[in-house]
């Protein structure tokens, strides 16, 4: 039975499809300059892979809690995790803290076009993990925009095994992580669309991102060593503290609401997670005006089959039913 207090915001989503989409595009921009805004922080302190993600979740997760208890229809966060407290542990271990730590390691070893690019695998992922767990069938048009990302990705592989003959494979190594990274994303933003039906998208946001920031503390602790702490924030440069905080408020707090609530109300999951495509395009102008980043020919022709892939679902519909008219005029 869905809960009497289940997040307003998700209502309205419901109620207008074309919300939804926007808060979607929205998180997308967030996603866009995460790359961007972790490669700063490492360029600007000795913090950098998976010590990130820690930073991340772990402010950008109190961040959320803060805001969902301001919120009065979104303030009590004890019922769901006593209702489904598994469940939820679950989607923060995989979800949340093993998926992130993933993409903050692979931009150890790839560049941020590269990472920004393979991620965008996720709506391949989502479109098949949402035909299996909610039998919901791919359309012609998904296919089309999912046959263009795979040709993206193969561009990057190709790129990477390149520099790998020539005695560098690090490239590689970041490619398998970003797409584990959107492998196991891709499973909680489909397997989490009930529970943000029943208890609102922005606590169930709030709990999975908070257990997430702190299994993540932990994990990397006892594996990597690093013990992040947060004390030591205001001794860092000006640069890396701005940007841990943007990285954390901006690209977490803000954005992750808006990304999942929006996918978890949008009418087709697959369509709206389809935005998600047009990442590597932001990444990528972020990487070269700021990083001075060069861009690869792959990597300008995986971007472009991409943005080419995007374009075609987003006509597809209005395209066909022209074509279907203009036949049946003749």
């Amino acid at each position: 039975m869905a809960d009497p207090k289940a997040d307003t915001q998700t209502g309205l989503w419901h109620r207008y499809g074309w919300v939804a989409y926007l808060a979607v595009f929205i998180g997308v921009c967030g996603h866009a300059s995460s790359e961007f805004v972790a490669k700063l922080i490492s360029n600007a302190s000795t913090i950098n892979g998976p010590e990130i993600s820690v930073w991340r979740f772990v402010l950008g997760g109190v961040g959320l809690v803060i805001v969902s208890l301001l919120i009065p229809s979104s303030r009590d966060l004890v019922t769901p995790v006593r209702r489904d407290g598994l469940a939820l542990l679950l989607f923060s271990v995989f979800g949340v803290a093993i998926s992130y730590l993933f993409f903050h390691w692979s931009l150890d070893y790839a560049t941020v076009p590269q990472v920004a690019t393979v991620v965008t695998t996720a709506p391949i992922f989502v479109g098949l993990i949402n035909m299996v767990a909610n039998k919901v069938p791919i359309g012609t048009a998904k296919i089309v925009s999912g046959l263009g990302a795979i040709a993206g990705v193969a561009f990057l592989v190709t790129d990477g095994a390149i520099l790998a003959l020539a005695g560098n494979a690090a490239n590689l190594i970041g490619i398998v992580l970003a797409i584990l990274c959107a492998l196991f994303m891709s499973v909680y933003l489909v397997l989490i669309k009930p529970y943000i039906a029943t208890y609102g998208a922005l606590r169930i946001t709030a709990i999975t991102l908070f257990f997430g920031g702190a299994i993540l503390w932990v994990g990397v602790g006892l594996f990597f060593g690093r013990w992040v702490d947060f004390t030591t924030l205001p001794t860092l440069s000006f640069t890396a503290a701005s940007a841990i905080l943007v990285l954390a408020l901006y690209n977490t707090t803000l954005t992750q609401w808006l990304w999942i609530g929006g996918l978890a109300a949008a009418p087709d999951i697959t369509r709206a997670m389809y935005l998600f495509f047009l990442k590597p395009v932001m990444a990528a102008f972020l990487a070269v005006i700021f990083l001075g980043t060069t861009l690869s020919i792959w990597q300008i022709l995986a971007i472009a089959v991409i943005c080419l892939a995007v374009a075609a679902e987003a006509s597809w519909d209005r395209l066909f039913a022209r074509r279907v008219g203009q036949a049946g005029s003749t």
